[in-house]
């Protein structure tokens, strides 16, 4: 029987954002067989470095790990974009030292959460539907740097990938700019039972980008 703890920040704790419709949590639960279980530890607002906090609650019976964090860390971070760069490599400066600062603090929650010894999946950031289409291509643009040290962390620890990037491709599974919609979660949470029902590997990583029709 397996238990699937979720990690992370609203991309799992949406409830907040889809009306009387289900959480990622609950489509999961309906997702998996009728035996298994699955429990939110991620909190709306939790940032990378919340993550070795939401590890205490683990329970001991739990058998898969998927961590979806990343979006508040870019947002914090967000005033990068509004910064004055003399030159485009003055912009990518301020872009480096963001990316820096992310894949300092992601490497050390990696670090805690490979210390549970569970098999595990990361999730990348998917890019926002903000309503003007310049702030939505400049923050999409800035998220392929974070969403490069996602993948690269995981790769090099042989971690698996949920590319909500590839999942989330639809406006209608957004219930906002940067929050999944009911359809997004049930895109979620079919991405995250495929990861945990295929055979695990010794050490390659696997990347999860589509939803399996019927």
């Amino acid at each position: 029987m397996a238990h699937v703890i979720l990690l992370g920040d609203s991309v799992f704790d949406n409830a907040a954002y889809v009306g009387v419709g289900p959480e990622v949590v609950q489509q999961l639960r309906s997702a998996l067989p009728d035996s298994w279980q699955a429990t939110r530890l991620a909190l709306d607002g939790n940032v990378t470095a919340d993550v070795r906090r939401q590890l205490g609650g683990i329970p001991p019976d739990t058998t898969h790990l998927v961590v979806s964090v990343g979006g508040n860390d870019a947002l914090r971070a967000s005033g990068v974009l509004e910064r004055t760069a003399r030159s485009v490599a003055d912009a990518l400066g301020l872009l480096a030292e963001v990316r820096e600062r992310f894949q300092a603090e992601y490497a050390a929650m990696l670090d805690a959460v490979r210390s549970v010894a569970r098999p595990t999946a990361l999730c990348t950031i998917y890019d926002p539907r903000y309503p003007d289409p310049q702030r939505r291509l400049l923050a999409s643009t800035a998220l392929t740097l974070l969403n490069d040290v996602i993948t690269r962390e995981a790769f090099a620890r042989g971690l698996d990938i949920l590319d909500l990037r590839v999942l989330c491709s639809e406006n209608a599974d957004f219930a906002n700019p940067i929050e999944p919609s009911v359809q997004g979660g049930r895109k979620i949470a079919e991405a995250i039972r495929a990861f945990v029902q295929a055979q695990p590997e010794q050490r390659d990583s696997r990347v999860f980008a589509r939803v399996r029709q019927g």
